[in-house]
């Protein structure tokens, strides 16, 4: 490959980033998240030292989430993030020529894709392709989406659950909620809140979904253990919580994940019904590793459910398969920088 012209594609996730070049494979996979500075006015961290300052710094630094329900929610946030990764992975490779290509929801509004390109326009890139996440995730899986053959695609990140059903290099059908991994996090902490008057944050709440939330039972389950801020006291304490417990703070967002698969499912075209009895749901995103979802979700519909062998790195591995050489992707819109 050339070294004036490089080729990177970029998952822009709710929760984590994901940069890939072509010829290097994946270089960084951190947490989408900017920790600033209100009395200097300045950004101090930025990726995963950015996350782990969530509820430990004081009140004049904020760590902010540029993304939200998979769109950019801070655009000069996000720009300054998206330059330090860059500049943390690639610069040392060149970035003189750099194509980009990057994820967007397949419901994205045409200002929230703006916005993306935009993003990576102002990181110095020549040429930006937007690609459609679905289509990208299924390349990730290995899954063929140049033929006729259906397949659904159920993406549960940070931010929002996506259902796409994909043919012929498109999305025949599609839906979407914002309803993922940080709704399940939240859950939690109203849940905890509200029945047990202990206050917790959202890295303890991430990590009681991770270790022991589920959809449906499992086998070897036990309670876990974790420390809040007692509301009636105000004082720490330990409790411990069990996995029927997180089930049932769970509950609703589980629900709403099934729904928006059903109601996909109702306005596929016939055609492609058949292919998708044939090949059941594939499932990917961070969320698709909660315990049982996969069982409950078969249960529920009566299809095969399979989950990605690597589910939070489907999407970028996917963009680096449709690149060309070129750094162009066929059936995607490129954008080309105006200046220099």
């Amino acid at each position: 490959m050339p070294f004036f012209s490089k080729n990177i594609g970029i998952d822009l996730g709710t929760t984590n980033t994901r940069i890939y070049l072509k010829g290097h494979g994946i270089l960084l996979n951190e947490a989408s998240a900017v920790a600033y500075d209100t009395r200097q006015k300045k950004v101090i961290r930025v990726g995963n030292e950015a996350r782990e300052m969530l509820g430990r710094t004081p009140s004049y630094i904020e760590v902010i989430h540029p993304l939200r329900d998979g769109v950019i929610a801070d655009y000069h946030m996000a720009e300054f993030m998206l330059k330090s990764f860059l500049e943390k992975t690639v610069k040392h490779h060149g970035f003189f020529g750099t194509k980009i290509a990057i994820g967007v929801p397949y419901e994205a509004t045409e200002v929230e894709k703006r916005a993306v390109e935009d993003v990576a326009l102002g990181c110095g890139a020549r040429q930006v392709t937007v690609v459609d996440e679905p289509i990208a995730t299924a390349k990730g899986m290995g899954l063929t989406v140049e033929g006729r053959e259906a397949n659904i695609i159920v993406d549960i990140g940070g931010g929002t659950c996506e259902v796409s059903v994909i043919s012929l290099m498109g999305v025949s059908a599609s839906g979407s909620i914002r309803i993922a991994g940080d709704a399940m996090d939240n859950a939690i902490i109203n849940y905890i809140r509200k029945n047990y008057s202990l206050l917790i944050g959202l890295p303890t709440a991430s990590e009681i979904k991770n270790t022991i939330g589920s959809a449906a039972a499992y086998e070897g389950e036990s309670a876990m253990s974790f420390k809040g801020r007692d509301l009636v006291t105000g004082l720490p304490k330990t409790m411990s919580i069990t996995p029927d417990q997180i089930r049932e703070a769970l509950s609703d967002q589980v629900s709403a994940i099934l729904e928006c698969i059903r109601k996909v499912l109702e306005k596929t075209p016939p055609e492609l019904t058949g292919d998708i009895t044939s090949s059941g749901i594939y499932l990917t995103g961070g969320v698709s590793m909660l315990k049982g979802l996969d069982e409950f979700l078969a249960a529920e519909t009566g299809l095969k459910v399979t989950v990605a062998e690597n589910p939070v790195i489907c999407a970028v591995e996917g963009m680096g398969a449709l690149m060309k050489d070129s750094g162009e992707i066929k059936g995607f819109k490129n954008v080309v920088k105006k200046n220099k």
